[in-house]
């Protein structure tokens, strides 16, 4: 691993903890780890600051997918048909994310944030109950589908699949944000540990400085997950229309920058 300052750690440490809480409450903690990364390592090649991002970001959900069952008590049979093929599509995002030019993506991942932020405006309930459209096998196959479309997203390119799950559980499923949280991270720790399981063998990752983020990244899924619990869906739903909005300005000026260029 390269040298970096204390004043460098502390301030990657700093946005473990903050990636940590906003992942716990509506994911797209990424939106503020791997930016982080890439600024204290502009010259590491991508792989080893993107495994780190993981090594950190799987320990956060860890605790806050525990936080979240031992609290929420979601459907462990949605939650496991979501997070199973989620698993399974991570690594086969991850295994075609070198054929495919990633700055085709940023456009359509602007396009469908827009959407997701426009649908969740127009509609001031969605979201505030649990109200499924779904029964049965419907149910289960709708969540395993969602699940694995947003685990092949996360393997080849991955800002906001937390969000993007959250959204699928409330504005495909019927769930309310809580409990749509809930499952969301148990999908998000599969897709995280999908990706470790392909970026490890390959020797990618600092892992001092992945083990330090991890820890503090634990903290903050921690507290996350307590205060969305604590303060329940509508919390959770402003939550998500911040950190939407966040992605919809990051993704829209990369998207600005890549045609300026061309």
């Amino acid at each position: 691993m390269p040298e970096i300052t204390t004043t460098t750690l502390l301030l990657l440490l700093l946005a473990a903890l903050a990636a940590g809480w906003v992942d716990s409450v509506v994911g797209g903690g990424g939106l503020i780890q791997l930016p982080a990364l890439l600024i204290a390592f502009p010259t590491a090649a991508p792989i080893h600051l993107l495994a780190t991002n993981k090594m950190a970001s799987i320990a956060g959900t860890t605790a806050s997918s525990v936080t979240f069952w031992r609290r929420v008590r979601p459907d462990p049979r949605t939650a496991l048909a979501l997070a199973a093929p989620a698993f399974a599509g991570a690594i086969a995002g991850a295994v075609i994310a070198s054929h495919i030019p990633r700055e085709a993506f940023n456009p359509i991942i602007l396009a469908a944030l827009i959407v997701v932020l426009t649908y969740t405006l127009r509609r001031p309930d969605l979201g505030g109950e649990t109200d499924l459209r779904h029964r049965g096998h419907r149910h289960l196959v709708t969540a395993g589908v969602a699940g694995f479309a947003l685990g092949v997203y996360d393997g080849a390119l991955g800002p906001g699949t937390g969000s993007f799950l959250v959204f699928a559980m409330v504005g495909l499923m019927g769930y309310a944000f809580l409990e749509a949280s809930a499952k969301a991270k148990v999908a998000n720790l599969a897709t995280n540990l999908a990706s470790l399981v392909v970026f490890l063998p390959q020797g990618a990752g600092f892992w001092k400085l992945g083990v330090a983020m991890a820890c503090v990244n634990v903290a903050g899924g921690y507290l996350g997950a307590r205060t969305a619990v604590a303060r329940g869906s509508g919390f959770v739903k402003v939550v998500f229309l911040v950190v939407v909005s966040a992605f919809i300005c990051r993704i829209g000026y990369d998207v600005v920058i890549q045609f300026t260029r061309s």
